[in-house]
């Protein structure tokens, strides 16, 4: 992550909000700006993977990649988040956290996660992996979950089914 992305993170997170500014690309007599707040793990998302918009305060999403970044509440980090027919990462182990969800197969970018401490696959057969490259850190059978090991968490880059 590149110097500016780690300092509005470190600063969204303390504030507890973040607020992405998008300049208007066409000219105009006074600078435009549109403010959009969102959870800070939404702007991280979106400054870590280009192509991305808020939809909403904890959720974005990039249509070119067919992928959807939701943050979840707290009190709802609970097992069996991740949609059938989709297979996801998570931002923390047991399915905990910002969760990034995909409904169509092959190798999944997670670079708008900060670590992947879980997957999920919630389709009716095939396998999941969680990757470094091309290397096998974890893997999930159909209609099951698998925790990465810590020490691979912040060095995963794909998913893979």
């Amino acid at each position: 992550m590149n110097t500016l992305a780690r300092n509005l993170t470190k600063l969204a997170t303390s504030l507890g909000v973040a607020a992405l500014l998008t300049l208007s690309a066409a000219p105009a007599p006074a600078a435009h700006a549109d403010i959009v707040l969102v959870h800070p793990e939404v702007a991280y998302a979106l400054l870590a993977e280009p192509g991305g918009v808020a939809t909403s305060w904890s959720t974005a999403e990039w249509p070119a990649l067919d992928m959807t970044l939701t943050v979840s509440d707290i009190g709802a980090r609970s097992v069996g988040s991740c949609a059938t027919g989709a297979v996801c990462a998570y931002s923390q182990a047991s399915q905990g956290g910002t969760k990034l969800e995909w409904t169509s197969c092959g190798s999944k970018s997670t670079a708008a996660l900060a670590t992947v401490g879980s997957i999920a696959n919630a389709r009716s057969s095939g396998t999941l992996q969680a990757r470094q490259g091309t290397t096998v850190r974890a893997s999930a059978t159909a209609g099951n979950a698998a925790n990465v090991p810590i020490a691979y968490r912040s060095l995963i880059t794909n998913v893979y089914c």
